[in-house]
């Protein structure tokens, strides 16, 4: 009897294989085992299938969204690459990237667009998925975005359109919508098991997150990379407006075609937007995943593999951190990778390639093919903690971690010990970029006031996100407040404001198969590095007047005092022995936000202020966090750049 057991779990692994049109490398074929099937090995399905011979076609769904008025349904355009067995003898799961930069910035480090043969079928498929992917048995979808490259409508910027087009693959693919050929003939997805997986990176997994928050069925797992979860807070900071009119903005950036054509929805964008007011409105939550209108997370069905970095100043990382939240609070299953860089996909992690790829296909494998390959039993979060260190641990932020409360003090003194009562710092609300805030501290300047520990006796790992609380006064209604948290230290550490953190080298290493018009090799990359003797660590800001609600803001009467607290774009962040850990709160960020400063006059109540910190650490006690003995001068004005814009 003892041994029945592994024998029974045996039997019931290779049903659960074959069932699914897998076929177990120890498989002998018998003369009635001819159809072709998925082969896997050592927990990897295995490439035997040609990529040169697969299928090639397109295909245009029948969206629920009319974005353009024209009282046509949207027809969203599907590129499609899949092993020439599928078919109902071969039912194969599916890979989807919809985006809608094919035809514009393109997609990847090296900008890859679409190209097309005569009979205007893909030949070469941005990415590796295909090359990768398709040998093993998946088919490969990219999926043009409404209203980009060759799909019908117009850009809803996350909205109603962007969501149901993708929904509407999906429901293609389990037989629950219409799709069409060029010429109009209905066409079915017959090659297809209609498990689907959904990845991609920026706009693409924002659309993952959002497809995946209609809880369509169908939808097995999704791969955002550096996606939204929340445009507000894509394009706010708790009342605080980034830039303005963006959303028309990136509608007409993307959407090629004559600008007429959708001039009429992006009017109607910066009408409802309300960036005259930087508040939560309809507008905004028809575009949140969390807790919208439209998408919300408790209706997710899919798996979650998330992958963000920790200075993403383009997709801030809170739209991660409050979406891995809420997919943990719900007990999705899920995996993350956090990183240290800019805008960049995994792919391009310097170091991480071969693993990436090993790790997204055993993801996909789990999940898509049912094998058991152990994915899920191992350490949930994969962590950055410096330029060419990585940590596993069973979830993100670090368990461990203890929230510690540092207080300001009127010596300019950071540390354990509030306070006394009665002291207070006072500065103006002035717009300026974040580097004049954190030059010069210990010395006065109108517009920021600073606090510093004394040097750190041990490494100190920050894990999470940090809180400000200040109790406030304002000689106006409102001011908008930054929070910078900055590590004054000379160091080197990745230098994620250049080229986002990487430079990109002349070698290759190649993922998949090639043909002459879609090779699977792609440039290396190596991390970007800088020595400086300070970086701003986190950072956050608020609208006083949103302190209690994003959607009614209430004005702080002149002269009295009230609690702001907010919290910081989240971090991952080790801050060096002899390092000092700096605090400092100022007025309208110009570097990060569009807004002009309120001229406020602004003092905090330093007794009854703090910031709230995720530390991991044993325990802390009075001598862990030093104090100068005399006012501490940190470095002049330096220059921080300024991150480029990046969307591919």
């Amino acid at each position: 009897m003892p041994q029945a057991v592994p024998q029974l779990r045996a039997v019931l692994i290779s049903l659960a294989v074959v069932a699914a049109g897998v076929t177990p490398a120890h498989a002998t074929p018998t003369p009635t085992d001819a159809a072709p099937a998925i082969t896997v090995e050592r927990g990897r399905s295995q490439p035997v299938f040609s990529y040169a011979d697969a299928v090639r076609e397109h295909v245009y769904v029948e969206s629920g969204a009319d974005s353009d008025a024209d009282g046509r349904p949207d027809r969203i355009r599907v590129d499609i690459i899949r092993p020439k067995e599928s078919g109902p003898r071969l039912r194969v799961p599916v890979i989807i990237d919809e985006s809608p930069y094919y035809d514009n910035v393109g997609r990847g480090n090296e900008g890859e667009r679409k190209a097309y043969d005569a009979s205007g079928n893909v030949t070469k498929f941005p990415l590796f998925y295909d090359n990768y992917f398709v040998p093993r048995g998946y088919a490969v979808l990219n999926v043009d975005m409404n209203g980009t490259t060759r799909s019908d409508g117009c850009p809803d910027g996350g909205g109603r359109a962007d969501v149901l087009g993708g929904k509407a693959v999906i429901d293609w693919l389990n037989g629950r919508a219409v799709a069409r050929r060029e010429d109009g003939t209905p066409v079915a997805a017959t090659w297809t098991t209609g498990k689907s997986a959904m990845i991609g990176k920026s706009y693409d997994g924002t659309l993952a997150n959002a497809v995946a928050a209609t809880g369509v069925r169908g939808l097995e797992t999704i791969v955002p990379i550096s996606a939204i979860s929340s445009w507000y807070r894509y394009q706010r900071s708790n009342g605080v407006v980034y830039n303005y009119d963006y959303m028309s903005w990136l509608a007409s950036y993307v959407d090629t075609d004559p600008p007429a054509k959708c001039a009429a929805a992006r009017a109607d964008m910066d009408a409802r937007d309300g960036d005259e007011t930087g508040d939560y409105n309809p507008f905004w939550a028809e575009r949140d995943y969390l807790a919208g209108t439209l998408a919300d997370v408790s209706r997710v069905r899919a798996s979650v593999f998330a992958v963000h970095t920790v200075n993403d100043l383009n997709v801030k990382p809170d739209n991660f951190s409050t979406w891995w939240k809420a997919l943990a609070a719900r007990n999705v299953p899920r995996k993350i990778w956090v990183g240290q860089y800019q805008h960049v996909d995994p792919f391009d992690f310097a170091g991480r390639r071969d693993v990436w790829v090993d790790t997204l296909h055993q993801w996909f494998d789990h999940w898509l093919l049912g094998v058991d390959n152990g994915v899920m039993r191992r350490p949930r979060a994969d962590v950055q903690t410096g330029p060419e260190r990585w940590i596993t641990q069973r979830d993100w932020p670090e368990p461990l971690a203890l929230k510690v409360p540092l207080h300001p003090a009127a010596d300019g003194s950071l540390g354990l010990v509030p306070a006394r009562r009665g002291q207070t710092a006072s500065f103006t609300d002035l717009r300026q970029p974040e580097e004049a805030m954190v030059a010069d501290v210990g010395t006065d300047a109108p517009g920021r006031v600073a606090f510093t520990t004394g040097r750190l006796p041990l490494d100190l790992r920050l894990s999470g996100t940090p809180v400000v609380d200040l109790r406030v006064s304002l000689d106006r209604p409102t001011s908008n407040l930054t929070a910078l948290l900055v590590d004054f230290g000379e160091d080197t550490r990745v230098d994620w404001r250049r080229t986002q953190g990487i430079s990109t080298l002349p070698e290759e290493s190649c993922h998949g198969e090639s043909t002459a018009a879609d090779d699977a090799c792609y440039r290396k990359v190596a991390a970007n590095l800088a020595t400086r003797p300070l970086e701003i660590v986190a950072r956050g800001w608020i609208d006083v007047q949103n302190r209690d609600s994003l959607g009614a803001p209430k004005p702080l009467p002149p002269g009295t005092y009230g609690r702001v607290r907010w919290e910081t774009l989240p971090q991952e962040y080790v801050f060096g022995k002899g390092h000092r850990l700096g605090l400092v709160i100022a007025g309208t960020d110009g570097t990060y936000s569009g807004e002009p400063a309120t001229g406020a006059s602004v003092t905090v109540d330093l007794a009854a202020s703090k910031v709230v910190l995720p530390l991991v650490v044993g325990a802390l006690h009075g001598a862990d966090v030093p104090r100068d003995l005399g006012v501490w001068r940190g470095p002049g004005r330096i220059t921080l750049p300024v991150p480029e814009p990046n969307f591919s």
